[in-house]
């Protein structure tokens, strides 16, 4: 069986945790606390999570790990069957993840760990997040989900960085850039919140707060 290792507050983490939900996929989760000690780095050698223990071996990166769960499993049908349909879920996990998740995590240490983030660090993320959310947006179908009808793999990504994104920037600039933008992601979360894979998620990562608080 697969064991999925990290911990609940994760958005990557969480993604993996709710495609294996969500399309019925057998898995054992494992709780890990950063840093990794070196016995765990010899399955994830940056020290990330997630990472997952297969039968043939360790496998990091929640990407990586999800195109292998299609791969493995493709009557889940995790990306569309359409080739071009597939490829524009894909473009948009890479949108959410590289140019938005991973921008706005410039600005966390501040907006959620009492750190702080020099002002020209939050001027070029700014900048760089108007754009690309703006690009998103045109990208984004949310008909009702954000690559169309079906509920997708590109939904998982969206659903766990999103909201970072929109409370990071609120948090920094007193503005969410996301519905500045006109991107109603309060309303998509309900959506997908109702989802018991995504109810699973949710309250895990509420009960692991607890725990830690």
């Amino acid at each position: 069986m697969i064991k999925l290792h990290g911990f609940a507050l994760s958005n990557y983490f969480n993604k993996v945790k709710l495609v294996l939900l969500e399309y019925g996929i057998a898995f054992e989760e494992v709780i890990d606390k950063l840093p990794l000690d070196e016995a765990l780095r010899a399955h994830s050698p940056a020290g990330k999570v997630p990472f997952i223990e297969t039968e043939n071996g360790s496998l990091c990166e929640s990407e990586v790990i999800v195109e292998y769960l299609n791969a493995r499993f493709p009557e889940h049908r995790i990306f569309a069957a359409d080739p071009w349909q597939a490829a524009k879920e894909r473009e948009l996990i890479t949108f959410v993840e590289t140019h938005l998740e991973l921008e706005a995590r410039e600005l966390y240490v501040e907006a959620f760990f009492g750190g702080t983030v020099s002002d020209e660090v939050k001027a070029t993320a700014q900048k760089r997040l108007h754009r690309y959310i703006g690009a998103f947006k045109r990208l984004a179908k949310f008909a009702p989900y954000v690559a169309g009808e079906r509920f997708s793999v590109a939904d998982a990504a969206t659903f766990v960085s999103l909201p970072l994104v929109a409370t990071a920037t609120q948090k920094i600039y007193g503005v969410d850039l996301v519905a500045e933008a006109g991107i109603d992601w309060k309303a998509y979360l309900k959506l997908i919140g109702e989802r018991p894979s995504a109810q699973r998620v949710n309250a895990d990562r509420k009960a692991y707060i607890a725990a830690n608080a």
